[in-house]
């Protein structure tokens, strides 16, 4: 076991890590470091289409946000590829996901305390000593190696979602993190069915529907939703990811936020709007040179899945909700493009009477983004969307969350943690709130 003591450990490098690697590297007598399992960083390898984009501006790099003038900002890394100029000719704010997963790949290499092929298996804590216990495990040489640390960051990042209908279609269905792995494996069947409703789901489908004239498939869409939402990316809605949103939604009851959570999926699950106009004249322009067999179905919900060996075929219950009428889908492949859920880590269990937990098993997040008891020992990335809201998971909010973390940990505002930047206001503003005895008499 080393003796030195870190400032802090964190577990998993995803972007929401990454960009803390990058903001705590020019911060002197801060040391800490960063572990993660996988062999390399590569950011949701099977969504890596040519075309597709991140659905937030450039400027929401890894630290923009925080510091506009760190080495490691976005258009450092295009300057330093020599390709400035013809970003700046492209005159496009979103950046191509795969440019994006580069962009993050040219920060690690410049990052000496973050390190793959490393697992952390547990932690645990030191009463005597007051600091956690980090054990690793090397993926290549199941060497084992203990860490002391003061503080933790968990950003373990969230798994495919297979909702219950589909649980049986485990290794036969394939979910849309591993669509590009599959894909020439689809395109030889004579029918695919994508499931789903958010921006991968149409991904996909755009992906499978600009080959579907020289494959010859039948190509479904099915989604439980009434209709395909667009993401709604209005300047005053867009001022809901902002830190006074975060403040209101985190003050109001757990039930409340649970409650909104159900109704806010299309701030942050629904579907760029010109990717469904994309989709729409694709159709229309193949159409119109030859039939294709396309079928886009709304308010199906999946209610049971089973795959039929024989057949070697999909058999797929479907639940028209406003008609209230059950009806069969048949087909050769099916993309669940379900989304993603947070998994518990379990190297946690060590350490699960330090945590706060709700009352339905979920770490009940300080506002600070700590979960421990303590309010400022383990703090979070991403795993905190019924406390702190849709924003959760934006990489947009990624610099703010850092920022404020930064400080946390430290106990310095190394980078401005912004408290208000919205026009609007999402509660009562106090000047004008009503006191019980006024009201009172004014009734």
């Amino acid at each position: 076991m080393e003796n030195k003591i870190y400032d802090f450990i964190a577990v998993g490098v995803g972007p929401f890590n990454l960009s803390l690697a990058c903001l705590t590297a020019p911060i002197e007598n801060l040391d800490g470091l960063f572990f993660d399992k996988n062999e390399s960083f590569n950011w949701h390898p099977g969504m890596l289409l040519q075309d597709t984009t991140l659905q937030i501006p450039f400027l929401a790099d890894l630290v923009t946000l925080a510091d506009p003038t760190s080495q490691f900002s976005f258009l450092n890394y295009i300057k330093e590829q020599g390709k400035m100029y013809s970003f700046y000719i492209r005159e496009n704010f979103l950046l191509l996901r795969n440019e994006y997963n580069q962009y993050c790949q040219w920060a690690i290499k410049k990052l000496p305390n973050v390190f793959f092929n490393t697992e952390v298996s547990m932690i645990e804590y030191d009463e005597n000593l007051g600091v956690y216990i980090v054990k690793t495990v090397c993926t290549k040489t199941a060497a084992v190696t203990f860490y002391k640390t003061k503080k933790l960051v968990f950003g373990t990042g969230t798994a495919p979602h297979i909702p219950k209908s589909c649980e049986a279609l485990k290794g036969k269905a394939i979910h849309s993190s591993a669509y590009i792995q599959s894909k020439e494996a689809l395109q030889k069947q004579k029918s695919i069915t994508v499931l789903g409703s958010g921006q991968s789901a149409a991904e996909v489908f755009n992906d499978l529907l600009q080959e579907i004239d020289v494959y010859g498939y039948q190509l479904n869409w099915i989604t439980r939703s009434s209709r395909f939402f667009p993401m709604d990316y209005s300047k005053l809605t867009l001022e809901m990811t902002s830190p006074e949103y975060v403040d209101y939604f985190y003050s109001l009851p757990a039930e409340k936020r649970d409650y909104l959570l159900k109704d806010q999926k299309l701030l942050y699950k629904g579907i760029n709007k010109d990717l469904i106009e994309t989709i729409f004249d694709t159709i229309y322009a193949k159409k119109v040179i030859a039939e294709i067999d396309v079928n886009l179905r709304t308010n199906a919900a999946c209610v049971k899945a089973d795959y039929n060996d024989d057949k070697a075929s999909f058999e797929l219950e479907l639940h028209q909700v406003e008609q209230d009428r059950k009806y069969r889908h048949t087909t050769n492949a099916l993309v669940l493009a379900t989304g993603y859920g947070y998994k518990m880590p379990r190297f946690i269990e060590g350490i699960t009477s330090r945590i706060q937990w709700d009352d339905k098993g979920r770490f009940d997040a300080n506002r600070n983004y700590s979960i421990d008891k303590n309010g400022g020992e383990i703090f979070v990335q991403n795993a905190e969307l019924h406390t702190h809201g849709f924003v959760t998971p934006d990489l947009g909010m990624v610099c703010y969350r850092n920022s404020y973390i930064i400080k946390e940990m430290t106990g310095v505002e190394h980078y401005a943690v912004e408290t208000k930047i919205a026009f609007q206001e999402f509660g009562v503003p106090a000047s004008e709130t009503i006191k019980s005895n006024a009201f009172e008499e004014i009734l």
